[in-house]
């Protein structure tokens, strides 16, 4: 079998597992974007996470989480660079990210 390397097949194969959702950081809770769901750092998990690195831009650097919510029955993906905190979050919602990422 052939590892998936890219971003786009990351995606698509979560997808099929039943991570719909697609979530961005806001200040305070990851939101979705066709769900008017909002969750703090205690209402989700990281299940999995994937590391992209660019050859030579870092700036193709990301991060692919794959976050569900028990108390929303809710599972989805996160897609972000690799510095969390320049994307407005507060520490709190970052530490959860990366604590639960380890």
């Amino acid at each position: 079998m052939t590892p998936m390397t890219t971003l786009s097949e990351i995606l698509t194969k979560l997808q099929k597992e039943g991570y719909t959702a697609d979530f961005n950081l806001e200040q305070h809770f990851l939101t979705g974007r066709s769900t008017a769901v909002q969750l703090a750092a205690d209402e989700f998990v990281v299940d999995r996470h994937y590391r992209f690195e660019g050859n030579s831009d870092p700036g193709d650097e990301a991060v692919v989480y794959a976050i569900s919510s028990a108390k929303y029955h809710l599972k989805g993906t996160l897609v972000n660079g690799y510095g969390l905190s320049t994307n407005g979050a507060t520490d709190e919602l970052v530490r959860a990210l990366q604590a639960k990422t380890r």
